[in-house]
């Protein structure tokens, strides 16, 4: 990895796109710290530790902890891409025919998808506002009106939308995807403070005759750490290679070529997504919290839509598993490369072109995602067991789904600086 970031380091033209995207990201950074008028940010350290401020802290690069202009961050663009795509399954034919029309449709259903964002960051950002005025020991809204909770909603989604601006402006002139991009900088941001509030937790107050323990128990943190971070990172680079064949001898092309189909071929987007689907409706829920928060259909609500809660957590493994299935589908269409290996005059062996491949690429996807879905509610999931039911620090209770963040964003962005630089040397060689 530092071979290739060093290599890229000296090409001038991926040199910018990698300043470019720091430049951004240091943008987006300098918004986190920017309280939006009228609030009283010092009013959510009494629930700091609460699973929903950590939630919207991943999507929001620690923006929340302050109560920036940036506090919701990415979270509404993504349960709006969420729905949007859902939309696209034969549920609304005007959305089924753009998915169809390239590049066009494209960009209609991204400008849907802006707009359903909007409305959603606005609803969050009242719901969000009004939920923890009632909470926090002191009061986040100094003058609270309908006015006020207007104004604070319309500050916040316009820095949702700015933040999702900075993302487009990273995947279009920068390197990798930009709102993961994003989502990763605030989770690396927040790293060195979660590890200064765990080694205080551990070491103060604790005496000379029994720190030992506190430093057994970082020790085996940092290697259990170690060990998920080895295994994600081998799970996320394993793939099956489907044999390829031609029906006619192809320039260039090998005696064993093949197509690769990665074991977890959704990658992170479905964590990514299950995340913010349990954000959503707890932000809602923090707007009914003062007048209902007693009522029994509030409390089942709210004992569903928590991470802390058994309930919760089996609604968030559901969730990525659901998700993998269907982001899988999105990524690796059966039925366009079936069409693909056709007009490329390939085929898989012992598999009839068309309708046989397609099935027999669907049925792969399937078997692929059993394993990727499993393994991506295995390492979301342990760390929430952890944290609610071991006594784990809940400041780790979320780590599972920053790692995976982390982890497979730092590879794919690695994958396309080679890709990058693979293809620089192709084309000096075609130029020589």
């Amino acid at each position: 990895m530092l071979k290739t970031l060093r290599d890229a380091l000296a090409v001038k033209e991926i040199r910018k796109k990698i300043f470019f995207t720091l430049g951004v990201l240091i943008v987006f950074r300098l918004g986190t710290y920017i309280t939006v008028p009228g609030i009283n940010a010092k009013a959510l350290s009494s629930v700091a530790s609460s699973g929903l401020i950590s939630i919207l802290n991943t999507f929001s690069g620690g923006g929340l902890t302050n109560y920036s202009i940036l506090a919701m961050g990415v979270s509404p663009y993504i349960t709006a891409q969420i729905v949007v795509q859902l939309l696209q399954m034969d549920i609304v034919p005007r959305f089924v025919e753009w998915s169809k029309q390239g590049e066009v449709g494209r960009r209609k259903l991204n400008q849907v998808t802006r707009y359903l964002a909007i409305v959603l960051a606005f609803i969050q950002s009242i719901g969000i506002t009004a939920g923890f005025n009632t909470l926090s020991s002191l009061s986040l809204v100094e003058n609270p009106s309908v006015k006020t909770y207007v104004s604070i909603g319309i500050i916040l989604t316009g820095g949702t939308m700015f933040t999702t601006w900075l993302g487009d402006m990273i995947t279009d002139r920068g390197l990798g995807n930009g709102i993961s991009m994003i989502i990763m900088a605030g989770i690396v941001a927040r790293m060195p403070v979660g590890i200064q509030q765990l080694v205080q937790e551990q070491f103060t107050g604790a005496n000379m005759s029994d720190v030992w323990q506190p430093i057994l128990y970082v020790v085996i943190l940092l290697v259990v750490l170690l060990v998920i971070v080895t295994f994600v990172t081998f799970i996320e680079q394993a793939n099956y290679k489907v044999p390829i064949q031609y029906t006619r001898r192809l320039a260039g092309a090998g005696n064993n070529s093949y197509l690769p189909l990665k074991v977890n071929v959704a990658g992170v987007i479905p964590v990514i997504f299950a995340s913010s689907f349990i954000a959503t409706p707890q932000t809602i829920l923090m707007a009914f919290a003062q007048n209902h928060s007693q009522d029994t259909w509030y409390q089942v609500m709210s004992s569903i839509f928590s991470m802390q809660s058994t309930p919760g957590m089996i609604l968030y493994t559901v969730l990525i598993v659901v998700f993998t299935f269907f982001y899988a589908f999105v990524q690796v269409n059966p039925e366009k490369l079936s069409e693909n290996l056709q007009k490329q005059g390939s085929y898989i062996p012992s598999v009839w072109p068309g309708k046989e491949t397609e099935r027999y690429v669907s049925s792969l996807l399937m078997r692929l995602s059993t394993v990727g879905s499993l393994y991506l509610g295995l390492i979301s999931l342990i760390p929430l067991v952890g944290s609610a039911y071991f006594g784990l620090d809940e400041s780790i209770g979320l780590g599972g789904t920053s790692l995976l963040i982390v982890v497979g964003v730092i590879l794919q962005t690695i994958k396309q600086l080679d890709g990058m630089m693979m293809k620089r040397e192709y084309v000096g060689f075609i130029r020589e």
